[in-house]
């Protein structure tokens, strides 16, 4: 789960990690009491969105009153930003830099660790810069029983060239923002820019963190980052159900047992659709699992079939754990729950265990919506078919 900018604020300050002081504003008139609680002679008006881009986009813009800081969050609020509608900004008091660093720690999973990555050159495109620049910057491997300790910090700031006399306090500000990402149970924290100020204070100027959902039970404060006003209306009812649902611009809703499966149905939908006439695509990625019950797999089935753009169903499973039977029968009672709300055509392809009885059960049940193909190549070509109809 990634968080807004304001929230990463917020435990970064909570970290004792050096930030400035930030106020989130939904109207106008809140930026205004923003600004004026901030007090400071400039602020600094940011779009917060889940994507990057902002300044570029327009979405970052400076106040030199609580009047002005009024006038710039009616500018940006309501901007598309890549495809983000800003709903809320962040007032931040305004910083004297001096200079831009980078700083992030992320989970490595080639190796089984984190890795820290750090560099002199802060506000740039980082990705531009590790191809261009590679020896710009520095890349780090944290051992995570350890942790970004203040050995690992004094070796990544010496690496990266920083001046002697701003290597402690760097390295103390990089310490703490080691211990947020454990405390935190983070996958990502990113700091671009860290900066140095005029007095020679480092601060976290602009913060990312990715949370890892699978230490949500961990975290019951998280659930006060959930965005449902940027999420999309199925993606929040498949999650409710804790289905493992993606939405996508396509027209053939897919589902299928275990993600690799899923990707490879997407693949060859895809490529079927080629030959076709408005080139149909997937609607989805949505993987009900190994060991699914045909409950689960009637939420899948009625989750896509409330998708509007969704022209037609495909359902690839490879029976395991989750026997072809099972499948069935979640088809079957989803269209006898559904009635008169499943109007569109479904593909099926099972294979694996049970699947004569899972095919025996969907041809006994004559359901008019459901055609059965033998290969996942034959399914998927029908699909398309039926979408470009």
């Amino acid at each position: 789960m990634d968080l807004f900018e304001y929230q990463a604020r917020d435990l970064f300050e909570v970290g004792g990690v050096p930030v400035l002081p930030g106020r989130v504003a939904s109207t106008p008139e809140q930026a205004v009491a923003a600004a004026s609680q901030i007090g400071t002679p400039v602020v600094v008006v940011k779009a917060q969105v889940k994507t990057g881009g902002r300044g570029k986009a327009g979405g970052v813009k400076l106040a030199r009153s609580p009047q002005e800081a009024g006038e710039r969050a009616a500018e940006i609020l309501g901007l598309d930003i890549r495809g983000h509608r800003v709903e809320q900004v962040m007032v931040a008091a305004g910083a004297d830099i001096a200079e831009e660093y980078y700083f992030s720690l992320l989970l490595d999973r080639s190796t089984g660790g984190y890795l820290a990555m750090c560099s002199r050159e802060g506000g740039v495109d980082i990705e531009t810069l590790a191809v261009e620049r590679p020896e710009a910057l520095v890349r780090t491997p944290i051992d995570p029983l350890v942790g970004l300790d203040a050995a690992a910090a004094a070796q990544i700031v010496s690496a990266a060239g920083f001046d002697a006399a701003d290597q402690q306090a760097i390295a103390d500000v990089l310490v703490k923002l080691g211990r947020v990402y454990v405390d935190n149970d983070a996958t990502l924290v990113e700091v671009n820019p860290l900066v140095k100020t005029g007095a020679g204070a480092i601060i976290a100027l602009d913060g990312k963190i990715t949370l890892d959902d699978n230490a949500d039970f961990r975290h019951p404060e998280w659930r006060h980052y959930a965005d449902s006003a940027g999420s999309d209306p199925l993606e929040l009812r498949a999650k409710e159900k804790g289905l493992n649902y993606v939405k996508l611009d396509g027209t053939v809703g897919v589902i299928g047992n275990g993600a690799g499966l899923v990707m490879s149905t997407l693949d060859v939908v895809a490529a079927a659709g080629d030959a076709l006439p408005g080139k149909p695509r997937p609607a989805n990625f949505l993987d009900i699992g190994g060991g699914a019950s045909a409950s689960v797999m009637a939420d899948g089935l009625e989750i896509i079939l409330a998708d509007p753009q969704v022209r037609v169903v495909l359902v690839n499973v490879f029976g395991g754990i989750t026997a072809c039977s099972e499948v069935a029968k979640g088809i079957r009672d989803a269209l006898a729950m559904l009635g008169d709300k499943a109007s569109k055509p479904i593909v099926v392809r099972l294979d694996g265990n049970a699947v004569e009885i899972g095919r025996h059960m969907l041809i006994e049940a004559a359901l008019p919506l459901v055609e059965l193909a033998d290969t996942m190549d034959e399914a998927a070509r029908r699909a398309a078919e039926l979408a470009a109809d």
